[in-house]
């Protein structure tokens, strides 16, 4: 693992420029996002008396959110993230506190995942990702070579992930769960854990996965049903085969922005974690490989980020906020695609939901504040 060497001299010099490359992407696809979630949720919206028969109702409501992100990004971009180092144990409490407070509102969807108040709700459990990030990032830099050892380096850090993982998990919230897990490894793998420890770990996941799928009968249907979609077409698999219909139907160019007949209520919410299928449905094959390249344009910018950092703090922060987006890209495509078994990870900047889309984007602040302070000199 590489460590750079950070002076108060390097401390003190004047802030870059940000990563104006990085920036654009993400407002192109937070912009893109805007546009996707009025046109998959507009006929639902206007037929609907829960909406007030308004087809502008989610629009209205994510473009405030987006609004709302765009201003947490500008201001997180402008604070040094050394700063969160003395914050984090108490963030982690409070954090920690409001991801036992969801079990005293009401269920939504058969999960207590939200904190309701006034008319909006937040889902802790999106802030929660981004902190174990900060956590695991200042973890890993104060052990040093510690972290080689499982013990003193790596054991403490499993414990904190797997009590804020296993609350989310109890919600329940697996896919988060997992996405949380899923980071852990990278950032441990980057920091420089043995191999042998890391394949221990991974193998202890998978088990614990399949566990989890074991343990809850409506995952197991998923899990069985994912193979044979078809075999539950009306059942089980009706979201399933439904998305997969909306992609067939999209072909290499779509049938045009707005014009999509999957989301006349045959998926159910289209605007939310299967709206990658009402993309396909409407830009077809080109608009799906434009977003996917996008994604992978934001993975090499992050890592970009994380490779020029001057402090391995920077480093291990950066890869971290990039791994949270591209682990829940990856798996929402999957599953929309049918490549995994459905679960709920919406699709990061595009996806309707407001606690979501402001924390991605303050979590994106910290990325390019990170930006502004890397070394000129880089292969990358």
């Amino acid at each position: 693992m590489v460590q750079p060497v950070k002076t108060k001299k390097d401390s003190k010099k004047k802030l870059g420029k940000v990563d104006f490359a990085l920036f654009f992407i993400i407002m192109l696809l937070v912009s893109f996002g805007v546009i996707m979630v009025y046109s998959a949720s507009s006929y639902s919206a206007f037929f609907s008396a829960n909406y007030n028969y308004d087809s502008y109702f989610f629009l209205k409501k994510q473009g405030m959110w987006a609004i709302l992100g765009t201003a947490g990004m500008i201001f997180s971009m402008q604070i040094d993230y050394h700063k969160y180092k003395k914050h984090i144990p108490w963030v982690l409490v409070v954090i920690f506190t409001m991801l036992g407070a969801v079990f005293a509102f009401p269920e939504i969807n058969g999960a207590h995942r939200w904190i309701g108040f006034g008319g909006a709700s937040i889902q802790p459990s999106e802030i929660a990702k981004y902190a174990i990030v900060v956590f695991i990032a200042i973890a890993i830099d104060k052990k040093g070579d510690g972290i080689k050892k499982f013990s003193t380096g790596i054991l403490p850090i499993l414990l904190v992930v797997a009590l804020f993982a296993g609350i989310i998990l109890i919600e329940p919230n697996m896919s988060i769960a997992c996405v949380i897990c899923f980071v852990t490894m990278i950032m441990l793998f980057v920091g420089g854990i043995p191999l042998k420890y890391f394949g221990a770990l991974g193998a202890t996941g998978v088990v614990a996965i399949v566990a989890g799928i074991l343990l809850e009968p409506f995952r197991v249907k998923r899990l069985f049903n994912f193979v044979n979609p078809w075999a539950d077409a009306s059942g089980v698999g009706y979201q399933l085969v439904q998305s997969l219909i909306a992609l067939g139907s999209g072909g290499i160019f779509g049938v045009g922005l707005g014009q999509s007949r999957q989301k006349c209520f045959y998926i159910p919410e289209a605007h939310n974690d299967f709206i990658f299928a009402i993309i396909g449905e409407e830009l077809g094959l080109i608009g799906c490989a434009a977003v996917i390249i996008l994604y992978v344009l934001f993975i090499i910018r992050g890592i970009r980020v994380a490779v020029r950092a001057k402090d391995t703090y920077g480093s291990l922060l950066a890869i971290g906020i990039t791994s949270v987006v591209a682990v829940q890209a990856i798996i929402n495509i999957a599953v929309v695609s049918g490549s995994m078994p459905v679960t709920g990870v919406p699709l990061p900047f595009i996806s309707y939901g407001g606690s979501a889309l402001v924390f991605n984007m303050f979590a994106m602040g910290i990325l390019l504040n990170i930006s502004r302070n890397t070394e000129k000199k880089s292969m990358l």
